[in-house]
């Protein structure tokens, strides 16, 4: 006797990734890719316009060079300052004791300078201030420096 061949089980249904994950995306049309190209354009040039103003604002930089405590109750504080000749600053000077705490601080004002004042063409100038102490101080630096406001 003999068998017949028995039929195979049958092939499972076609399924095709077009069904499964959707079609093909299509391109992008002319339109949008001009829209975003000019809004990166606006962005770019609002990006350099916001670094050219940035860089013509007031800027003003400190350098401390050195202190010198007196006695117990006032201490040497020697910086320098740079910044437009034509402007007037303010800094917050502060003397400290050898665990950080500040045992002095006094605002000082920087007038305009003078083209020959100085140096950098009047740029960069040096200062010394006398800041009375609480107790005897280990350290004196600059804290802060600004161009105040034109209504104060």
């Amino acid at each position: 006797m003999t068998s017949q061949d028995q039929p195979a089980a049958p092939a499972p249904a076609p399924t095709s990734l077009a069904n499964r994950y959707g079609g093909q995306k299509r391109a992008l049309s002319g339109k949008a890719k001009r829209s975003i190209l000019i809004a990166a354009l606006a962005a770019g040039i609002a990006f350099m316009a916001w670094i050219s103003t940035s860089n013509a604002t007031d800027s003003i930089s400190y350098k401390d060079i050195g202190y010198s405590t007196l006695d117990a109750t006032l201490t040497e504080i020697d910086f320098q300052v740079t910044k437009d000749p034509a402007s007037a600053a303010k800094c917050a000077v502060k003397a400290m004791d050898s665990k950080f705490a500040i045992v002095g601080w006094k605002v000082v004002d920087v007038g305009p300078n003078a083209a020959d004042a100085g140096t950098d063409g009047g740029r960069t100038s040096a200062h010394r201030v006398l800041v009375h102490t609480e107790s005897q101080a280990v350290s004196g630096v600059v804290d802060s420096c600004w161009i105040p406001d034109a209504e104060q």
